[in-house]
């Protein structure tokens, strides 16, 4: 879902003569673009907040990012965007207002959906022109400026195109506060100085960031939620929900075959789907689960700590309170979560931030079977459940006995669903070799990136491999796995299991209510259609209902799908499924998104042979 990526979210480029840029190195992967490393002392903090500690880093920094930018030829333009945009912080941040105009364009040049070109830069292009009519960013004729000229650059866009993302950076704002700004730089990163002494590369930009949120977002928050708050105000019109007419509900009486469908994700609360569940020989709910550790365990719940259970209520509440601010919802939990963030003190921040994370776990994979099950009485539930970490410093670490016992895991949950006759498994999650190496970095594990790099891609070949191997030995069963939240190329940061190319597996990107591109919503070669990701209501464990929004609420907008196909015509194989449900999907005119259409989809696979 999209609780962690909407925690986690909160230059210009040379030119060269042409006849360098035959020279430039191609990079077609993430994994294959160059490293850096920064010798750091003393308090992060420090280096973020005194000018002289930052400009000597910075120096480094932008020196590496451009010859970046110089030397290589990178295929992923997502890539390409923060590469200029961590320029175009720094240009703003050392007073380089021309160059940071210019890095705006080129970031907008590089922008593909159609929200992201419209917004690209009005924020940034509203505090140069009020600085420079102003001449002090901390007076308030600089916040009144600001807020006049960004007003002005809003008010003329479509509001059908661009009020999600509106929406969410209003969330966004709202939610800051200096200690969460820091608590990344102060809880993740001062500890991985500490060990190592210095930072990579894929780290280091947060000083960047943390320094821009704190010298030029915060003491603009007021304004900011004054002009997105207007802005939604003034133009309420409602999406126009193009789902409903191709909603799909199978009648409880009929000729219809029962289908097992897994939810491979972090728990389900079985009791919630009555009927809908596959029970073993005794009555019991069918369930598979290994630990964090990748070994066996029980269970059909994400485990909660016993500190933590009472806080449970607070947890559920808090996850609609995130919910509610992305829809511009003004209710008492949004209102809390506001208040609860903006206060929050310096030593709060790792343990608020963790909860909120075990929350989003917790309450995943039952979000997720909700919806792969709504409206097909004859799905059956097999619970698969994994366990997601939640920690800031990962626990456990990457090694290689824990790659080798998750590639036994992998293979044991497929031979899992073999036997149980699955016959469409929904995955609602994913990684790429950069996070192996992040998480490398933050255990303080490596002695150098170059080390790291070897072991992430040791590690997480083994992994992929044998996930691989695992859907490949389960020709009869359809995986669908969400695209990812990164708003990047799957294919280029090789995520599994969404950049996997398999028969029998299907990757699936997030559109919302009117078949618009979700800002979040990745993409590539391997994303073959695309459903509603965006606010999806479903369960969460003890039967509240809550709104969310992420690709992992539109993969099993697919499964779902699948499910009600194959109770329709329970022939098919997983190829056949796949095309059925492609080849009815209605492609929209920018190419970029395929919208799956189940009453279409349905209809020809009654008549199918």
């Amino acid at each position: 879902m999209l609780l962690r990526y909407f925690l986690t979210s909160l230059c210009v480029a040379l030119s060269l003569p042409s006849a360098f840029a035959q020279d430039k190195k191609r990079v077609e992967k993430a994994a294959d673009l160059p490293r850096f490393t920064y010798k750091l002392d003393g308090k992060l903090e420090d280096t973020v907040r005194d000018n002289a500690k930052f400009a000597a880093f910075a120096k480094a920094y932008r020196g590496d990012v451009e010859s970046v930018l110089a030397q290589y030829d990178i295929a992923d333009k997502a890539t390409l965007r923060n590469l200029l945009s961590s320029l175009i912080q720094l240009d703003y941040l050392e007073g380089r207002y021309d160059a940071a105009l210019k890095g705006v364009a080129a970031v907008r040049d590089l922008q593909e959906k159609p929200a992201d070109k419209l917004l690209s830069g009005i924020q940034i292009q509203a505090y140069i022109d009020a600085q420079k009519q102003a001449g002090d960013s901390s007076s308030d004729a600089y916040r009144q400026d600001v807020k006049k000229r960004l007003s002005a650059a809003l008010d003329p866009l479509p509001f059908s195109v661009v009020q999600n993302d509106v929406r969410e950076m209003k969330a966004s704002v709202e939610i800051a506060s200096e200690s969460l700004a820091l608590g990344y730089v102060r809880e993740v990163l001062q500890p991985t100085v500490a060990k190592a002494g210095s930072l990579s590369s894929d780290l280091a930009h947060a000083l960047v960031s943390t320094r821009y949120r704190l010298f030029v977002t915060l003491p603009l928050k007021a304004t900011l939620i004054d002009v997105y708050s207007s802005y939604l105000t003034k133009y309420t019109v409602a999406k126009q929900d193009i789902w409903a007419a191709r909603d799909v509900q199978l009648p409880a009486a009929g000729t219809y075959a029962p289908v097992t469908i897994a939810i491979w994700d972090s728990g389900t609360d079985t009791a919630l789907f009555k009927n809908q569940v596959a029970l073993d020989a005794s009555g019991k709910p069918i369930v598979i689960a290994f630990d964090k550790f990748q070994n066996p365990s029980s269970g059909e719940l994400y485990p909660i700590p016993p500190e933590l259970r009472g806080r449970l209520p607070v947890m559920k509440s808090r996850t609609k309170g995130f919910s509610d601010l992305q829809s511009n919802i003004d209710s008492k939990e949004a209102t809390e979560v506001k208040q609860y963030l903006s206060a929050l003190k310096q030593d709060e921040y790792k343990a608020a931030i963790e909860e909120l994370r075990l929350a989003g776990n917790y309450m995943h994979g039952t979000h997720v079977a909700g919806i792969a099950t709504a409206g097909n009485p004859y799905a059956k539930i097999v619970t698969a459940r994994i366990e997601f970490g939640h920690t800031l410093i990962p626990n456990p670490c990457p090694s290689t006995e824990l790659a080798e016992r998750d590639a036994k895991a992998s293979q044991a949950y497929v031979d899992f669903f073999k036997q149980h006759g699955v016959r469409v498994v929904n995955m609602s999650w994913g990684g790429n070799v950069k996070d192996v190496e992040s998480e490398l970095e933050l255990c303080g594990m490596g002695a150098t990136p170059d080390e790291r790099q070897k072991l992430a891609r040791t590690y997480f070949d083994r992994s992929k491999n044998a996930l691989t191997q695992a859907f490949a030995s389960a020709p009869d069963i359809l995986f669908v796995t969400a695209a990812g939240n990164e708003n990047s190329d799957s294919t280029f940061s090789e995520a599994i299991p969404a950049g996997i190319v398999l028969p029998n597996l299907l990757t699936v990107g997030a559109v919302d209510l009117a078949g618009d591109e979700a800002s979040f919503t990745s993409y590539g070669p391997t994303v073959k259609v695309h459903a509603n990701g965006y606010q999806v209501e479903s369960f969460i464990p003890g039967g509240d209902r809550v709104a969310e929004s992420g690709t992992s609420m539109a993969a099993p907008q697919v499964a779902g799908l699948a499910g009600k196909i194959l109770a329709v015509n329970p022939k098919l194989k997983p190829a056949d499924v796949i095309a059925l449900i492609a080849g009815t999907a209605d492609k929209t005119a920018d190419g970029r998104r395929t919208l799956v259409n189940p009453k279409k989809a349905i209809a020809a696979a009654a008549v199918k042979g």
